[in-house]
């Protein structure tokens, strides 16, 4: 029963964060253009490595988890 909830909880949450991104484009264009982003650009080439994004979107989750193993825990 927990399992179905959590998973229901998680699908909601991808539609909102997709919703969020579909209508309120402006909300996440900090994403990508932190400092410590690298991206070159040559003539014929282009790399983009998002490494203080990446570092931002893993304390998010790292936080999300938490607090999910927390809520479960204590049931």
């Amino acid at each position: 029963m927990r399992l179905g909830n959590l998973l229901m909880m998680i699908g909601a949450g991808i539609v909102v964060v997709g919703a969020l991104v579909r209508f309120a484009p402006g909300l996440f264009s900090w994403f990508g253009n932190l400092p410590g982003d690298v991206r070159v650009e040559g003539e014929s080439t282009r790399v983009f490595i998002p490494i203080t994004s990446m570092i931002v979107v893993s304390v998010i989750l790292t936080l999300v988890v938490n607090v999910i193993g927390w809520a479960l825990r204590d049931r």
